[in-house]
């Protein structure tokens, strides 16, 4: 099984949790394609890959689980900066979330994002405005599949009910390896939700439907 895994931190807990979960003889044949979200999104869609977290904006027809990245407020990490209209190529959802939001500026997501907040930087959060606009929080990306279909669904609903515990000296690796301290990384996750409730599904809808419109 190819796995597509968004190399940013807010995916660490499920990366880790595959980690400790799954059989050793399992992990030997699982193989990983890390990269930014935009990449992952065509690497799934081209079959590439069997199953991903891969951006909400893309997964209206895929079939997809329970799990997502979701923010319900301040997020920190995905930005609209004062400036020049300006994409962020690594992006799908937020590019078309600070459209629908009819914000102006350089969209900035990911570690870089959270870096640049965490020196000090300064712009809109885009998961803050949107829960101030639709009280609802924000569905970044989805967990969806296109093959090992109970495999993927049953290592969601394991994910949903365990917490994960990360390691001191993981957290030191990861956190070394993104520049930032390893309390700014726990900080930084108590952000991040994963099960998709029913505020989580409504927001989905909501966003999509207003996509499509865009």
């Amino acid at each position: 099984m190819i796995f597509g895994s968004i190399s940013y931190l807010n995916l660490l807990p499920f990366q880790l949790f595959l980690k400790q979960t799954l059989p050793t003889q399992t992990q030997q044949a699982l193989y990983y394609r890390r990269d930014v979200p935009s990449q992952i999104n065509q690497a799934f869609h081209k079959r590439q890959v069997n199953a991903a977290f891969i951006s909400s904006v893309t997964s209206a027809r895929c079939r997809c689980t329970d799990l997502g990245i979701i923010a319900n407020g301040a997020v920190r990490s995905v930005f609209v900066l004062q400036g020049d209209q300006e994409i962020d190529t690594d992006s799908a959802s937020s590019n078309v979330l600070a459209h629908i939001l009819g914000l102006q500026g350089k969209v900035l997501i990911g570690d870089k994002a959270l870096r640049y907040y965490l020196a000090g930087g300064e712009g809109i959060d885009l998961a803050q405005r949107w829960k101030e606009e639709t009280g609802l929080p924000f569905v970044f990306a989805r967990l969806c599949y296109n093959g090992y279909d109970e495999r993927i669904k049953d290592l969601a609903m394991k994910f949903t009910k365990q917490k994960v515990r990360i390691p001191q000296y993981i957290l030191k690796r990861e956190a070394k390896a993104k520049g930032i301290t390893p309390q700014e990384l726990t900080w930084y996750l108590e952000h991040i939700h994963y099960k998709m409730d029913y505020k989580a599904k409504r927001s989905l809808k909501l966003f999509l439907r207003k996509s499509a419109r865009s």
